[in-house]
């Protein structure tokens, strides 16, 4: 079934129609186009993102490490689409996380915070690199709801655990928390202290009276797949890209996106593509 279709099905429940529906999401790094890149700059690739969009459609692409003359190809090219997390006014270097969104959905609530102590500032924790942002959105689709998440962490490990937590209380605020789903780069593999956060419950990863105690699931099972490869399409790191779940959805088709183009790729990250299937 083709992302975004729904279709009547004779339940279970003393013969009750329910509807299916389905639901595609595409995550990646895309690579912050300012980086000089030499033959994989983003003057050069960006001819292959056409070709890739429509090869693997979605209700919603979030795509982290976005300058803002990317944003402007991407919006060109996912004609029609909407988009939340940009930041404006920015300056020149900055780097966004988007989320993408088929007309067919609409966006209720929208937030964008920055992963510190000071949330709603321009900021970041003291051992932070850089600067890194989280971006969320409530869509509603008919009688549908779903919160998406897009953000990327920074690599010092107790940065990434506050991030975590940080996400999860803010989770824990919004009028619709089920079901979720968290795409990103989070610079660490699910070996990483961070990942728990998610995917115990509560809103700090621990058992907890809270109507985000829900925890996370993962759309691969172990082993995870490496997503990192540095525009060689080898793998050269952990599974540090993650789409995450909860809720009354269940992942029937997911990928690691490793399409390449007359030898290059996309982005230095492998993309991921999830299929849900949504029963209601």
């Amino acid at each position: 079934m083709p992302p975004g279709r729904t279709q009547p099905v004779c339940g279970n429940d003393r013969g009750r129609r329910v509807s299916v529906y389905d639901l595609a999401l595409f995550s990646l790094n895309i690579r912050f186009g300012l980086a000089d890149d030499g033959p994989d700059s983003w003057r050069h690739r960006r001819h292959f993102f056409p070709v890739l969009l429509k090869r693997y459609p979605a209700d919603f692409y979030a795509f982290q490490e976005v300058n803002d003359f990317q944003a402007e190809d991407l919006q060109a090219m996912l004609a029609g689409y909407r988009c939340i997390g940009q930041r404006k006014p920015a300056p020149a270097c900055w780097q966004s996380n988007l989320i993408f969104y088929h007309p067919r959905w609409r966006c209720t609530e929208k937030y964008h915070f920055y992963l510190s102590p000071t949330p709603d500032i321009p900021s970041r924790f003291e051992e932070s690199k850089w600067p890194r942002q989280c971006t969320i959105g409530i869509f509603n689709h008919d009688s549908l709801w779903v919160v998406c998440v897009n953000t990327h962490f920074d690599f010092a490990e107790t940065v990434q655990e506050k991030s975590a937590r940080l996400i999860r209380t803010r989770l824990s605020t919004l009028s619709v928390t089920e079901p979720a789903i968290i795409m990103g780069d989070f610079n660490t593999s699910p070996d990483g202290h961070c990942y728990p956060i998610f995917t115990r419950s509560g809103p700090a990863g621990k058992a907890a009276a809270s109507k985000d105690e829900s925890p996370f699931k993962n759309i691969f099972q172990p082993p995870f797949p490496a997503t990192h490869h540095g525009f060689t399409g080898k793998a050269d790191e952990g599974p540090i890209d993650w789409i995450l779940y909860r809720g009354p959805i269940v992942p029937v088709e997911r990928q690691v996106v490793r399409d390449a183009f007359d030898g290059h790729y996309p982005s230095d990250h492998f993309p991921l593509w999830v299929r849900f299937r949504w029963i209601h």
